[in-house]
Formats: C-alpha cells, structure tokens, sequence
C-alpha cells in the first residue's frame, strides 16, 4: 500500500524565500556596514590617532636642524648705604635675544630621516588597520548570514521530519508500519529541536557581535542573491601572489622601516665621535639707572655673531659602546625582517590554496546536494512503495540539509577567503568589496 508524503524539495525554497524577503526590507549591504564600522571601530579609530600624532612627531625632529631663537630679560634694583654719607639707590636692566642655527649636526640629520621613516611606519600601521577592519567586518558579515542558512535549513529540516513523523503515526494507526517507525521520526524530531535552539543561540551571539563591530542595533545583513557566482583567482600563479606581499603587504614594510631606522640609528652613534659646529649670534641692551660710583644714566648696545665649534675628544668609551649596540640592533631588525617575509610569503601561500580548495569544496558540495537531492526523493518513492523504511527517509532529509548548510558555508567561506587573500599580499582596499556588494540580494 502506498504512503503519500509532501513534497520535501519546496520546504527549504519556502524557508529561504520568506527569510530573504524579511531580511531585505530593512537589510544593509556590506559596504554600508563597512561604512559604518569605519567611524566608530575604536581600534580603527585608535591607528588613526596613532597615524596623526606620529606625523606630529615626525614635525619635532624636524626641529633639530632648524634655527632656534630666544629672548631673555632681567631686572635689578640695588640700595646702597655709605655711613656717614646718604644711602643711594639705582638699577639694571637687561634684554637680550640669541639665535642659533645648526651648521653641522650629523646627529640631528639622523634623527630628522628617522621622523621621515616614522613616517611610512605610520602609513603603513593604519593601512594593516584598515585591512584587518575590512577582514573582521566581512567575517562577522558572513557569520551572521552563515548563522542564519543553517537556522532556515533546521527549520526547513523540522517541518519535514514533522510531516514525516506524522505519516508514520497515520501509517502505524492504520496498520501498515510499525511502531518503530513512529520512534525514530520522534527521536529526529526531537534532535532537530535541540539542534534549531542552538542555532538560535548561535546566531543570536553573530549578530550581537555585528552589531558591536559597526555601533548599529539590529543590524540584517543582505544575503546572496541566487545564483551565487564565485569569481576564480586572479592571477592564477600564486608566485606573483608571493612577490606582490614582498612588496605591498604593511608587516613587511614595518619591518623595512623598522630596520631603515635602525641604520639612522648607529649614525647617530658614530656622530658621536664628529665634531659639530652652529652658527650663533646675540643681541643685548642694557640699560643702567646709576651706579655704585655715580647718578648718571648709561645704555650699552651690544651684538655678537660667530660660530661654535666642538669637537669630542674622550667620553669614557661610551661611544665606542653606544656604536656596538645600534650594530647588533641594526642586525636584529634584519633577522626581524627576514622572518616577516618569510612568514607573510607562507601565509598567502596559506591563503591561496585556502580558497582554491574552498572553490572546490564549494564544486563537491553543489554535486553532493544534487545527488542529495535524488537521494531522498528515490528514498522517498522506495518508501511509499514498501522497500525503504521510515529511517531511509530521514538520514536521506538529514544529509541533504547538511549539504546545503556546507554549501553555503563554503561559499562564504570563499568570498572571505579572497579578501584575506589580498590582505596577505597587502593589496586589499575598501573598493574590493564592491564586487561582493554586487553579488548581494537588493
């Protein structure tokens, strides 16, 4: 006797269709998001403030090779008293404004060069801060909506081991299946129950953590629009992945500044043993109220330019020492720069193949939900002709939910991948979201 059962391949197209269409009446793209994380992520905001007082700082060394002036100015008042004669009083006063202008000041060069790396050490600290924003807002992004596939598809899972359970109390009540049948549609049931709650839970924290990224409440990210058409690798050769890191990625260049610095660094030390030589000059007026001797008035002019010249001679051998030090640091930040390009060559290498065997995976799993697909409905026929138990039909729906969840995790899971990608070879910028911004549902 045959057993009717509903049409389990139009129960997760219902599930998703309705949650799309909730999702977009009030959805944010990606970029929006991004958007929005830019202006209130505090670790984003705290590179920036990073990147505008070292600019600042690199203004201070400039100081060292420009001219300094300043200006001084005393006053006195003396009270003088001679016995048997008449106590006289009288005064000074004074101003006077220097100036000085390096001449020759190797170490005030070098520090000047170093203010200029710091430079391009700030630049490219706020660039790797904007890359991992983009990273982390993106990650988040797909989470939720990862999160979100796999909550539709319990659902989805749910109302079909329900219609299932149901058949199998109508098929026992009638006497063509057994009580077993009944418990173990029950036992699913209840196992898909545990499973949705979880995953309720799961994507409730996801979008807390969402919303805390970009400082919106309730934020619904959009979702893919179907189909979903992954974009392959471009360039294809993961060699000139690697070359373009060596080059464009921040660590490494951090790691170029940090030694450039260090160079500057044992000048500065070696000047210790050069002479140095500013030009100087001044300017005084001094006006006198009488004097120890007299009640006349003076005013005396004077002004001086010249030059000063210094050479050192010994210091305890604290140069010779200072000089070994900067030598072994200036060693330290090569070996630190060898190991950073290493490192960041293994990581996109890492990266590359992260998203070429996703983009396989995401191949595997589109036939797997295919095959899935037949499985369960040849599952389904066997059953309600008598040859495929009431077990049969739910490994059958359980396996093809799966798939479907993997499928779309992977397809995430690819999209992300791309960008940490070009984070890796340190050519991720904002404008590279847009293609997926694209592929979102409007």
């Amino acid at each position: 006797m045959s057993r009717p059962l509903p049409n389990f391949r139009l129960l997760p197209l219902m599930f998703a269709l309705g949650a799309t269409l909730s999702m977009s009446a009030q959805a944010q793209s990606l970029v929006d998001l991004y958007t929005a994380a830019l202006g209130y992520d505090t670790t984003y905001q705290a590179a920036k403030s990073q990147f505008d007082a070292t600019i600042a700082k690199a203004d201070q060394a400039r100081a060292a090779i420009l001219p300094t002036a300043g200006l001084s100015a005393a006053a006195s008042s003396t009270n003088q008293e001679v016995v048997p004669a008449s106590a006289r009083t009288y005064g000074t006063q004074t101003a006077t404004i220097s100036a000085s202008q390096p001449l020759y000041r190797p170490s005030n060069w070098a520090s000047y060069e170093q203010g200029k790396k710091s430079l391009d050490l700030a630049q490219a600290q706020l660039a790797q801060a904007e890359q991992e924003l983009i990273v982390r807002v993106s990650q988040a992004y797909f989470d939720v909506l990862a999160s979100s596939d796999s909550l539709t598809f319990l659902k989805s899972q749910k109302v079909a081991v329900s219609e299932q359970l149901a058949s199998a109390k109508r098929n026992f009540e009638v006497g063509t299946s057994t009580i077993t049948d009944s418990r173990e549609a029950q036992a699913r049931f209840d196992l898909v129950t545990a499973q949705e709650l979880a995953a309720e839970n799961d994507l409730q924290v996801k979008s807390l953590a969402l919303n805390q990224l970009v400082g919106q409440p309730n934020v619904k990210p959009k979702p893919l629009k179907a189909p979903v058409v992954l974009a392959p690798v471009e360039p294809a050769d993961i060699e000139q992945w690697v070359t373009q890191s060596q080059t464009n990625n921040p660590g490494i260049q951090q790691a170029n500044v940090a030694l450039e610095v260090a160079r500057l660094e044992t000048r500065k030390a070696e000047a210790g043993h050069k002479p140095t030589l500013d030009l100087v000059g001044s300017y005084s007026a001094i006006n006198n109220n009488g004097s120890s001797t007299g009640t006349s008035d003076s005013r005396v002019n004077v002004g001086t330019i010249g030059v000063n010249f210094t050479l050192p001679l010994f210091a305890g051998f604290a140069t010779q020492n200072r000089i070994k030090e900067t030598l072994s640091l200036e060693d330290k930040a090569r070996a630190d720069l060898e190991t950073a390009k290493r490192s960041v060559a293994q990581g996109t290498r890492t990266a590359y193949f992260g998203v070429q065997s996703g983009q396989a995976q995401v191949k595997a799993l589109q036939a797997a939900e295919a095959s899935s697909q037949s499985a369960l409905e040849a599952n389904q026929l066997g059953y309600q002709v008598g040859v495929r138990i009431n077990i049969d039909v739910l490994n059958s729906q359980s396996q093809l939910f799966d798939t479907k969840a993997k499928l779309a995790k992977a397809r995430y899971d690819v999209l992300v991948g791309g960008l940490k990608l070009r984070q890796a070879a340190g050519t991720l910028k904002a404008t590279d979201l847009q293609p997926i911004n694209g592929q979102l549902a409007q």
